[in-house]
């Protein structure tokens, strides 16, 4: 059974204060949470702190909202997976809709990154989703398999166990509308189709499909309760810690 992976996704928010305040808060709700793998994405400014106060917590761990594919160089405003590593970082978002649709990021360059994460031993979580054009022009799922494509271009099977991918329909995020159940795990059931086509249903299987797109304590667990989705990417509703935790709990009532 794939292990449910919950994941907070900060974006450009909080401060010091208010991430220190955030995790004592979390840690407390959870406890000693294993039934769940959960994960808190802060901006690169609180890597150092979140590290800390994380540790060699079993109920949490550090993802990072993005990289670059280089090792290092002349990349000014960038941050390399080596530079994650040495944070404790374990996860990275990379081609997230806002990189893509705000930054220019293509396929091939979140490409670049997927395979810069394994080598680097970061575990990445491959964003994928349509805009609502795509979809009221039936173009989703030809969206969805070239990003997917891209995205996994010369990565090994080996690291596909290891890869999370994220579907987030774009016209769902931070919009309040997100897909119904079904949507999502026609979406879900999509992008593993996709995957056992380029690689095989084993390595498919092994993956975890996370859905993100407006998702909060109240629609989470019936969402997580699909067959093939396998957590939430959680944005706006993972900035306040009792509202993440019961994110969590709602995906620890979906295993059943």
């Amino acid at each position: 059974m794939r292990k449910k992976l919950v994941a907070a996704n900060w974006k450009m928010h909080k401060i010091t204060a208010e991430a220190r305040s955030f995790l004592e808060t979390l840690k407390l709700e959870l406890g000693e949470e294993t039934d769940v793998e959960v994960l808190l994405a802060p901006p690169f400014t609180l890597l150092p702190l979140c590290s800390q106060m994380v540790g060699e917590s079993a109920a949490i761990k550090l993802g990072a909202q993005n990289m670059h594919p280089a090792k290092a160089g002349a990349f000014t405003g960038e941050i390399s997976a080596q530079m994650l590593r040495d944070l404790f970082v374990r996860y990275v978002i990379v081609g997230h809709s806002e990189r893509r649709a705000i930054f220019g990021e293509s396929d091939q360059f979140v490409g670049e990154k997927v395979r810069a994460a394994h080598e680097a031993s970061l575990r990445p979580i491959l964003c994928v989703g349509e805009t609502l054009a795509h979809r009221e022009g039936s173009q989703h799922e030809s969206v969805i398999d070239r990003q997917l494509t891209a995205g996994l271009e010369g990565v090994d099977a080996k690291h596909i166990p290891d890869t999370v991918v994220a579907y987030e329909p774009v016209w769902a995020i931070g919009t309040g509308h997100n897909a119904t159940p079904a949507q999502a795990q026609e979406m879900h059931a999509h992008i593993r189709a996709v995957i056992t086509r380029l690689y095989d249903a084993a390595h498919a299987d092994r993956v975890r499909i996370q859905y993100g797109g407006s998702v909060k304590p109240e629609n989470a667990e019936e969402l997580m309760r699909q067959p093939d989705i396998d957590g939430a990417l959680v944005g706006g509703a993972s900035l306040e810690a009792r509202s993440f935790a019961a994110i969590i709990a709602a995906a620890r009532e979906a295993r059943g």
